[in-house]
């Protein structure tokens, strides 16, 4: 079986001519045959790719022969096939989301996966702060992490309140590649947090080189696996929204009018037609056999 490598990167470094460096990169990219998504800013860089190892590995070359990213961090996947449908190189205002002006250079201090393990081991004191979305940490998230209730990062902000109080208190933040918690951790000094860190490279790093430890569940990711396999074997604490079975099978409500991101079991899913309700699975009906009567010039009758 051939193998699909895929690799997750990001640096905050000052890039001046983010356009250039964008068209360079889909130059690149295009004639080595990469499919995946890059985001630039002046704030710096965001991607993720996938390809055969010799194409991630050129990539690699290439990227860190340009000096501001000479000493970049990559987070490493291999899969059975290609998580992106095509190759997407994007100029943005920020390469993750908060709508704040931050300072990157005053930020939260690192910790080591071997760090934050000695740190359970040793019944230490200190909060884990998942910086993800809802929806992720549903499915996977670190023994007694907080999980804000949010469903984009530009809410962390906000949610952050909870934490008001415990500005004083150690707080170990955390994400999939270490982009959100490294943002998350500037925004919080920048308000006043004093004994902020961020896991070092994420939960795929930590999950390959401690598996089985002190990681709940899954780990959710922005392709078209949606689930990562780096612990295939963990156990599932994600429930199925129709039956509240154990699952963690993502997918969307086949519902237009609805296209909620669900967990969904096989036995829901063909009982529902792929859809998170009753109502919906009506409504779904309703439009499938809308479209059809269209197609054939009928007026438009409902499903009952």
């Amino acid at each position: 079986m051939n193998h699909i490598y895929i690799t997750l990167f990001y640096k905050f470094t000052d890039i001046d001519n983010p356009a250039e460096l964008s068209s360079t990169l889909r130059e690149f990219c295009g004639s080595q045959g990469l499919l995946g998504k890059i985001l630039v800013a002046q704030e710096g860089i965001n991607g993720s790719l996938s390809g055969s190892e010799e194409q991630i590995e050129a990539f690699k070359k290439y990227l860190t022969g340009i000096p501001s990213f000479s000493d970049i961090a990559f987070k490493d996947e291999t899969g059975t096939f290609h998580p992106f449908k095509k190759l997407i190189i994007r100029i943005k205002n920020e390469i993750i989301r908060m709508e704040r002006k931050l300072d990157m250079s005053k930020r939260g201090k690192y910790i080591s996966p071997e760090e934050l393990l000695e740190m359970y081991s040793t019944g230490e004191d200190f909060i884990i702060l998942d910086t993800r979305n809802n929806y992720e940490s549903d499915v996977g998230r670190f023994k007694n992490a907080i999980t804000p209730d949010i469903d984009s990062f530009r809410e962390f902000p906000k949610a952050l309140e909870i934490l008001e109080d415990r500005k004083d208190k150690k707080i170990i933040t955390y994400c999939t590649g270490g982009i959100r918690c490294e943002k998350a951790t500037s925004y919080m000094v920048s308000r006043g947090f004093t004994d902020v860190y961020q896991l070092k490279d994420g939960i795929i790093n930590f999950c390959q080189q401690h598996p089985n430890t002190v990681w709940e569940g899954k780990c959710f990711v922005f392709d078209q696996r949606l689930i990562s396999d780096i612990e295939p074997e963990s156990e599932t604490i994600s429930v199925c929204v129709n039956c509240g079975s154990n699952c963690d099978r993502y997918c969307n409500c086949k519902n237009p009018t609805c296209d909620g991101l669900i967990i969904l079991c096989v036995s829901c899913s063909e009982e529902l037609s792929g859809c998170c309700s009753v109502k919906c699975a009506r409504e779904y009906k309703n439009h499938i056999s809308q479209k059809s009567r269209e197609r054939q010039g009928y007026k438009t009758k409902e499903v009952t």
